[in-house]
């Protein structure tokens, strides 16, 4: 769960059945994770709710809980690899630019034109994002991917967007912040997550965290 809010009854069935299913397979273990990776949206209270609602339900994570932000270094530098082998570039148009041309169904997208930048300029402005150097909103790290593809999210995701926030669990080391669509397929691989568990509107998302692991030189799958 992103701790921006309290659970409600949609989240009961979500952790019943994960838990429940790990559970039901002798010796399975269910990790709680946190997806935080929005700073300006989340909050230590949420933390404290979220796992006290787990516990309510009477399920227990075995001190298997983790945090997105425990591995922002290994996906930062997993960016960096995509970016050194061609496959992520920075873009440094606006949102609105950026969902237009990214078209539609039946609709073709449009390259950026920052798509085809050198890897050493991308690698310079992608540590000039880290290192706080550039505004907010100002450019963003994206999977070089297929702007053609029929799947939406295929085409050119955003990977990296610079936030000048204070986050609860890393305070200020990070201005930069990956997505969930990034962080979550490398984060199920680091800690070796043998089944993961996602809901309907996730289904379309599996090809994209398929095509990061293929990618990435990545502990598991």
């Amino acid at each position: 769960p992103e701790p921006n809010g309290y659970l409600h009854i949609g989240h009961a069935k979500s952790i019943c059945l994960n838990f429940g299913i790990a559970k039901d397979n002798s010796g399975g273990l269910c990790h709680l994770r946190f997806d935080d990776t929005n700073p300006t949206t989340e909050d230590p209270e949420y933390v404290e709710a979220i796992q006290d609602d787990v516990r309510w339900l009477g399920f227990d994570w075995h001190e298997k809980m983790f945090f997105a932000s425990d591995y922002f270094e290994q996906l930062y530098l997993w960016a960096e690899h995509l970016i050194i082998t061609g496959f992520a570039y920075v873009d440094d148009q606006d949102s609105d630019t950026i969902s237009v041309q990214r078209g539609g169904y039946g609709k073709p997208g449009i390259e950026s034109p920052h798509r085809n930048r050198s890897v050493d300029e991308n690698l310079a402005l992608f540590r000039r994002m880290r290192s706080g150097e550039l505004p907010d909103g100002s450019h963003v790290l994206r999977a070089k991917a297929d702007m053609q593809h029929d799947n939406m999210n295929m085409r050119d995701p955003i990977m990296y967007r610079i936030r000048n926030a204070e986050h609860h669990q890393t305070g200020s080391e990070w201005v930069i912040y990956p997505t969930y669509d990034f962080a979550h397929g490398q984060e199920d691989a680091i800690e070796g997550i043998t089944h993961s568990i996602c809901t309907l509107e996730f289904e379309d998302h599996r090809p994209l965290y398929d095509w990061f692991i293929e990618h990435l030189p990545v502990p598991s799958r």
